[in-house]
């Protein structure tokens, strides 16, 4: 059987919207409303601070605006459901309706997921596949909201091969959001790069990325800023954006959609000169 090519048309998301996906790489921002995160904890705990935050990443080139209250680095502290709701519902309402915005919420709980759809979010971002708390995808099911599944190794015991741990976890993941009613085209996966893995296997599976294009779903990669990501530069004082980039053009080259990242307009850049390649090959006009 044919495997479908997964990297034309669009990933459909809630609220009527599509993200549109195939011939020019789609970037999501990253925005963290929490004190506590790797990279930018604290720096927009304040909704207008947050809200200014999503708009310069729209602004710079950004497809969708990825927002979480609670932070999934390594050794960090759970916060409360109603916590995580405080610190993110009000950024979502007020950057609800505006026109060409999509937003995320980055959650693994239904009842968050829930309440961010229902005041303006577009897509469920669970780095637990659905797999910690099945009823998000129900959530996504019920309110036509796009879902992100993503793979990790944390809470489980994974296989030696990264590849075939990526399909274990992954098809299970799809499994229960085919029992839930959600549409296919709404599913984007990703293989959580940094959870629960170390840099040799986050590197091999940068490599082997495209064998997961057999999954038949779009797929977004977050390494933004990752540990593995500055390790491998073998600098004290690595930029981390530089080798973001880096790791963004050979993924977009190994077939990834999505690209979750902190510093919007270098990835953009970067991935603009991969697209380009990639049109002059196919023929076309640039």
């Amino acid at each position: 059987m044919a495997i479908r090519d997964p990297s034309n048309g669009a990933w459909a998301v809630g609220h009527g919207a599509s993200v549109p996906l195939g011939e020019t790489a789609a970037i999501m921002g990253i925005l963290n409303v929490t004190p506590d995160s790797f990279s930018d904890g604290g720096r927009y705990a304040d909704v207008d601070a947050a809200a200014t935050a999503a708009l310069a990443m729209a602004a710079a080139g950004a497809a969708i605006v990825d927002i979480g209250g609670e932070s999934t680095r390594p050794g960090a502290t759970p916060v409360e459901p109603i916590e995580e709701q405080r610190r993110v519902l009000p950024v979502i309402e007020a950057l609800a309706g505006r026109p060409g915005l999509v937003l995320s919420i980055d959650t693994y709980r239904a009842e968050t997921a829930r309440l961010a759809v229902a005041a303006g979010a577009h897509i469920v971002n669970d780095v637990f596949g659905a797999q910690k708390d099945p009823g998000i995808a129900r959530v996504a099911a019920e309110t036509g909201a796009g879902i992100c599944l993503m793979h990790t190794g944390r809470e489980r015991e994974a296989l030696p091969d990264v590849i075939e741990d990526q399909f274990l976890f992954l098809r299970e993941s799809l499994r229960i959001a085919e029992t839930a009613g959600i549409r296919r085209e709404a599913i984007v996966l990703d293989p959580g790069f940094g959870f629960a893995k170390d840099g040799p296997q986050n590197m091999i599976l940068m490599h082997r990325f495209g064998e997961l294009k057999a999954l038949g779903h779009p797929l977004l990669v977050g390494t933004s800023r990752k540990r593995f990501v500055r390790g491998a530069t073998g600098r004290s004082d690595p930029e981390p954006d530089v080798a973001t980039a880096a790791t963004s053009v050979l993924l977009r080259e190994r077939g990834a959609d999505i690209f979750r990242v902190h510093n919007v307009s270098a990835n953009r850049d970067a991935l603009a000169i991969a697209d380009a390649m990639r049109a002059a090959v196919k023929g076309q006009v640039w």
